[in-house]
């Protein structure tokens, strides 16, 4: 990343606030520039441009939750990270649902956040311990059915490939790939399920059990691995050779690097491995 992510901090406790303004001066990259702080969201309503490219935003303001608000800062082209001491997963998972790039809990701001702000910067998904629980209680019954050509769309944009690319490898236009993401996102909305961001639709996905966190893998083209002599296999899905080692066959598993441990009949909903609150190349 080039330059510098701008965030807003949108948090009514001025010792949060500086707390956090200190986690971004404490970056040994200083990756991230502060460019405001506001008790609310009337901070944000002062040109049509954003003022930042993220804003990390507490879920309650002056004793109001503000989550119903999250689709109106995504529409005006915000990038929202959800910075809350709720950790009700219902509160979670709307969270997500109404647009949020990811949620993390102010236990877990000092390791999170300021990697979070960067991953919703670059449209990569972020997971937290919190966000991962959410996602294990969550359990409504809606399951959109999404075609091969949307999952396998899904998988390849979710890997980092742009539309683009993703059009070329599948032989369609991008166009199509663009309606193929565009209908799961409305197959989701029609079951009360929105999905307004790239995060919240891949959560919606791997809760589902469309996708497992082990296949979004970093994209690497065929003539890549072709020059470095390994095999891709079937666009989308990682080759034998390229796999990562199989996972020990125990009752219970740690869930994505957290330390929670994944009962045997949720293994299937989230696969083998992730990196759950790490920064994952895409």
């Amino acid at each position: 990343m080039g330059q510098h992510v701008t965030v807003a901090i949108i948090e009514d406790h001025p010792v949060v606030t500086e707390g956090v303004a200190s986690w971004i001066r404490s970056d040994p990259g200083q990756r991230v520039r502060l460019v405001r702080t506001a008790p609310d969201l009337s901070g944000l309503r002062v040109g049509p441009q954003p003022i930042a490219d993220v804003i990390i935003l507490d879920l309650e303001l002056n004793g109001e939750l503000v989550t119903p608000q999250i689709p109106d800062l995504v529409a005006a082209g915000y990038r929202v990270v959800a910075f809350s001491g709720h950790s009700d997963p219902a509160i979670v998972m709307e969270t997500l649902d109404h647009g949020a790039h990811a949620y993390v809990s102010k236990e877990e701001g000092s390791d999170h956040l300021v990697e979070a702000v960067l991953a919703a910067a670059a449209d990569r998904p972020y997971v937290t311990r919190s966000q991962a629980r959410a996602m294990l209680a969550d359990q409504r019954p809606s399951r959109p059915v999404l075609s091969q050509q949307e999952q396998q769309a899904l998988l390849l944009w979710f890997q980092g490939m742009t539309k683009a690319s993703v059009a070329r490898r599948m032989s369609i236009s991008e166009n199509t790939v663009r309606q193929y993401i565009s209908r799961v996102r409305a197959k989701y909305a029609a079951t009360g399920r929105l999905a307004a961001s790239k995060d919240a639709l891949l959560a919606r996905a791997i809760e589902d059990g469309v996708l497992k966190p082990s296949e979004i893998v970093q994209y690497s083209s065929f003539a890549r691995g072709a020059a470095e002599g390994t095999s891709l296999g079937p666009p989308g899905r990682l080759a034998r050779d390229t796999q990562a080692p199989p996972t020990p066959p125990a009752e219970s598993r740690p869930l994505l690097g957290t330390g929670l441990r994944l009962p045997a009949r949720r293994r299937g909903l989230l696969g083998s491995r992730a990196d759950v609150g790490k920064h994952p190349r895409w």
